[in-house]
């Protein structure tokens, strides 16, 4: 006979497989992505969102709560009940870089959140308009040295991967080229394709299919190897910025108090969604790699890349308000 005591202890025998079995949402929930659609972040939010719902048996559905480089999407979340029902998709941007560029930021982005699972990684691009007289990055490079001021590079926002991938390339070359922000890549693409603005330096999986088709030029990626999806597009560091590497990444996080076994069970959902042999499929299709990680080990790499942005931003000499 199961008695009141045996139950109450049971917790405490159960494996952590058990556990992670044992919270279910009883409700929809929401992912929030702190950037407007059609971006990485974006559709890295949808892929999950779908897998999420199929497995924990409630709807997960997108927010995109864009502005401020992602800093009020991510504080709309910090607010959030922490129940298990409403996560973020935090970036590299927002879970790093920001709190080194924004002084006064309304939250902290490793005392307000839990983290439930790094995703996926994926390289910035170095993209131009056709017309942009620059064959290869060094080309480019040429280019700025011979028109200082003239050329500008667009980002999908203030405190981006690729706006301090643009900064640290400026710092490290020397080049003076102007920094137009937009809010999202969703934004910046139609200016972009149309010439408005000559350079993008952003998250590559958006860009593939205008590479593809020839309205777009990429001229390098900023990752420390070629990236699987170019693989004939040569690195920055292969173009002669030595040590150069700036890869973005993408992962789930929760409200700081949300219980633990609701992230043991978003984690167990979100590891098994990226083993999936579709599913790492799909974000390839994207330009993107999965790399999961589980909460303890992606709080270890966010403290990594605290290390390394801290000091760009340092070198960078960049502040925002």
């Amino acid at each position: 006979m199961l008695t009141r005591r045996t139950a109450l202890a049971l917790p405490a025998l159960l494996p952590a497989s058990a556990l992670a079995q044992a919270w279910s949402p009883t409700r929809s929930g929401r992912i929030i992505v702190p950037f407007t659609a059609g971006g990485a972040t974006d559709v890295t939010a949808r892929i999950m969102a779908e897998r999420l719902s199929a497995l924990l048996g409630q709807s997960y559905v997108v927010d995109n709560r864009p502005g401020a480089g992602g800093n009020l999407g991510v504080e709309l979340a910090a607010k959030a009940e922490p129940d298990g029902h409403t996560l973020l998709m935090g970036t590299i941007g927002t879970a790093s870089i920001n709190q080194f560029l924004y002084p006064r930021l309304p939250f902290d982005p490793m005392r307000d959140f839990a983290s439930i699972a790094l995703v996926n990684q994926v390289t910035n691009a170095i993209v131009v308009h056709p017309s942009v007289q620059a064959n290869s990055f060094q080309e480019l490079l040429a280019l700025a040295r011979r028109q200082p001021g003239r050329l500008n590079y667009a980002t999908p926002g203030n405190g981006t991967s690729g706006h301090m991938s643009g900064e640290y390339l400026k710092f490290r070359t020397g080049v003076d080229i102007g920094h137009v922000p937009y809010r999202g890549t969703g934004a910046l693409m139609p200016d972009i394709l149309g010439g408005r603005v000559e350079i993008a330096v952003d998250n590559l999986p958006a860009y593939l299919p205008h590479i593809r088709e020839g309205r777009l030029r990429i001229l390098a990626v900023t990752s420390r190897e070629r990236w699987f999806a170019v693989p004939d597009v040569p690195t920055v560091q292969e173009s002669g910025v030595a040590g150069f590497e700036a890869v973005a990444w993408f992962g789930l996080q929760a409200p700081a108090r949300t219980p633990r076994a609701a992230l043991d069970r978003l984690t167990a959902a979100a590891l098994e969604i990226c083993a999936e042999p579709a599913t790492v499929a799909r974000f390839r299709e994207l330009g993107a790699t999965a790399s999961p990680l589980d909460g303890p080990a992606f709080d270890r790499f966010i403290a990594a890349e605290n290390d390394k942005w801290r000091e760009v931003v340092r070198v960078a000499n960049v502040r925002l308000e």
